[in-house]
């Protein structure tokens, strides 16, 4: 829930972007952010997993946390170095040459998010909510504060007679602000996770860091792959559209602001995932491990399921989110949403690849997905723009799905109920099309559109609880037995 207020918080500024920002100039913040998406996993390379992995027993976690943290200090500060100097040539390498400031922010920001990933994993390892979320909320505070004084407060105190702000504001600046607000945040955050930091001991541990890099290294393929299947679209928009410079930019920025409202399921997968990961750790060796687990992807999947439903159901309140001029791209929302319930179904099926030490494994699956998400956006982007993308993403998802079950079933055998999902999934899907059709046919009839939509949300909720309800009697009766 902590992370879900957090996320919803920092989602707020979406409809301040696309109603301040020109389409192309979003389509720059929505480049940018994911080129970042990239390096965050070349920065962290997957040390998070490897302190769960061998940091849950008690009497060694602080051991390798410590050695987690000396090693992810030394190579923030080395590839932030290294971003620094080269700000110049890698801006002109990403189509910005005019903008090597905007490199030598996102160097900073890079460093302070992986910095903190070590602090945040401990706290969610040892089950401390509070100041999980305090951490978390001051970030989005801060960063939300900022976009607002310099985006908002600053114009309008100008217009407003108040020139003081033009020392700390300048009217050329506009997204360059969102970067500086980003950095700002992720050192007021860093600094509050002061007291996670100096738990850091002395001396760093080699031969405990040599067994945590084999166990991640092939995740950092996993988390590789995994931004090729979510970002690399937004990347290729911008090359493979055959507009000008500015006109792939501006599709690029529509693209990505409809992207966010497929992304708003995510606030709840994200959080899952927080509590998930830890708890099917701290719970492999149970006797009921495999079943908590099929339970657990169940309800995931009745959960993001239902908040799809309602998103599609309740569009028309929906698409205010973001600004007018981004709503043309709505169409590819309904993919979007489908591909992200099927992105939170993976992350269930794939724990097995940490839980059994068979991480590489899922390197391989990764690296399929990845290379079917290159082959497919080569092909579809230039035919069919970003709605060729959206259904890229829906395809590598379900196709990750498929591979990582299969490859799972022998080692790892969860006895996950795909009936009742795929059952929860399709009546959601014709309840929406039911809806549609209502209003193709009766265009004009708007009461009876909310009406129907109400009564099918309803309806939706009530046919989760009778069918849940009946199979627990049923499973009650059977264990009596």
């Amino acid at each position: 829930m902590s992370s879900i207020v957090a996320r919803l918080l920092n989602f707020l500024l979406v409809p301040l972007y696309t109603r301040l920002l020109p389409q192309h100039e979003y389509g720059i913040v929505t480049d940018l952010y994911s080129w970042t998406a990239f390096l965050i996993v070349v920065y962290s390379y997957r040390m998070e997993s490897a302190f769960f992995r061998f940091g849950t027993p008690v009497e060694d976690r602080g051991r390798t946390y410590s050695t987690g943290m000396l090693s992810m200090l030394g190579t923030s500060v080395g590839l932030t170095l290294l971003l620094l100097v080269f700000s110049t040539p890698v801006a002109h390498a990403l189509g910005y040459p005019e903008h090597p400031e905007y490199i030598r922010w996102f160097a900073l920001i890079l460093a302070f998010d992986a910095l903190c990933e070590l602090p945040f994993a401990r706290l969610r390892l040892e089950q401390r909510p509070k100041r999980f979320v305090a951490a978390k909320i001051l970030n989005i505070a801060c960063y939300i504060s900022l976009n607002l004084f310099w985006l908002v407060f600053c114009p309008w105190a100008t217009q407003n007679g108040h020139p003081w702000v033009r020392v700390v504001w300048s009217p050329t600046l506009q997204i360059e602000y969102i970067f500086l607000s980003n950095a700002i945040a992720g050192a007021v955050t860093l600094l509050f996770l002061l007291p996670q930091l100096l738990q850091i001991r002395l001396p760093f541990d080699a031969i405990l860091w040599k067994k945590m890099m084999r166990y991640a290294w092939p995740l950092i393929i996993v988390g590789f792959a995994g931004m090729i299947n979510e970002m690399l679209s937004r990347v290729m928009l911008k090359y493979l559209l055959t507009g000008t410079e500015q006109e792939n930019l501006a599709q690029l920025g529509v693209f990505g602001a409809n992207y966010k409202l497929a992304m708003l399921i995510t606030l709840f997968t994200q959080a899952y995932r927080y509590a998930a990961e830890p708890f099917f750790f701290r719970n492999a060796g149970s006797e009921n491990a495999l079943q908590t687990q099929a339970d657990a992807t169940k309800w995931f999947t009745i959960v993001t399921t239902m908040g799809m439903l309602a998103i599609l159901l309740f569009m028309d309140i929906i698409q205010f989110f973001i600004g007018k001029n981004y709503r043309e791209g709505l169409a590819v929302v309904p993919i979007l949403l489908m591909a992200n319930v099927l992105l939170g179904i993976y992350y269930n099926l794939s724990v097995w690849f940490r839980l059994k030490d068979r991480t590489m494994t899922g390197a391989v699956v990764s690296v399929a997905g990845a290379l079917l998400t290159v082959v497919l956006n080569l092909w579809w982007i230039p035919l069919f723009g970003y709605v060729g993308a959206s259904w890229v993403t829906l395809i590598c998802y379900a196709f990750m799905c498929l591979a990582t079950w299969q490859t799972g079933r022998k080692h790892y055998p969860v006895p996950y109920p795909f009936r009742s999902m795929a059952f929860y999934i399709g009546v959601a899907l014709v309840f929406y099309a039911l809806s549609k059709g209502l209003m193709a046919v009766l265009p004009d009839q708007l009461w009876l559109h909310w009406a129907l939509r109400i009564i099918l949300f309803i309806s939706y909720i009530l046919l989760i609880w009778k069918k849940e309800k009946s199979l627990s009697s049923v499973t009650a009766a059977s264990g009596n037995t």
